[in-house]
């Protein structure tokens, strides 16, 4: 559109061709330079992702109808030594919230342990459920928790010992329950099931933690 006689063009016209082909040339490297950003990220984020599906795609937990789930990309370099951190993490959450969630149905169908909580004649039947009962604890019981926690944590809801089979197992030679009595296909299940029993438990402590602060707990659990 622009091979124009430059011989027989006035000098404004030839000046405004100059002009226009320059500007063209410019539009066309900006859009080389785009495709070929375009084009360097693209595999690389293809690749990750790859990367991440082959590694962790029959790991415990990845199964139907999700399969391997990782929308925030957390272990998207396929980093083995981060997933069994996040494994471990989330294993141990589930653990807690497990026992959680059966401790708060327990009091709240009035079972209680025997006796007083503190020395003033405090009844532990007296401190009621959820979150009333957690503040209900005076200061010395709230550290007598908390210091039992931190043993558990420091010293036995670990691999103290280096013989652990699998990220969670913390038996360390003393607690056995018959494990190893159980053949692969066995352990698989009972991990499995564990694993996402724990899930569902997160999330049920935390709806039971919402709704027993909104008040309306009672309209959700039947009554005992």
């Amino acid at each position: 559109a622009f091979d124009l006689d430059l011989k027989a063009s006035s000098p404004p016209r030839f000046a405004l061709t100059i002009f226009l082909r320059s500007i063209l040339k410019m539009k066309s490297a900006i859009f080389a330079s785009l495709l070929a950003a375009a084009s360097a990220f693209a595999p690389a984020s293809q690749k990750a992702s790859s990367t991440a599906l082959k590694a962790f795609e029959d790991e415990l937990g990845a199964q139907p109808p999700l399969g391997f789930w990782d929308p925030l990309g957390l272990v998207a370099d396929g980093d083995q030594e981060k997933f069994d951190r996040l494994r471990y993490v989330e294993i141990k959450h589930g653990r807690i919230c497990m026992l959680g969630v059966v401790g708060y149905l327990v009091n709240k169908a009035g079972i209680y342990l025997p006796g007083d909580i503190n020395m003033s004649g405090t009844k532990f039947s007296d401190l009621g459920s959820g979150w009333d009962a957690s503040f209900a604890v005076g200061a010395p019981g709230a550290l007598q928790v908390l210091a039992f926690v931190g043993a558990l944590e420091l010293a036995f809801m670990k691999d103290a010992t280096g013989e652990n089979e699998f990220v969670g197992d913390f038996r360390n030679g003393f607690i056995d329950f018959g494990w190893d009595s159980f053949d692969e296909e066995t352990k698989m299940t009972k991990r499995a099931v564990e694993l996402n029993q724990g899930r569902a438990a997160q999330m049920g402590l935390l709806g039971l933690m919402v709704h027993d602060k909104l008040g309306n707990v009672d309209t959700l659990v039947p009554p005992f």
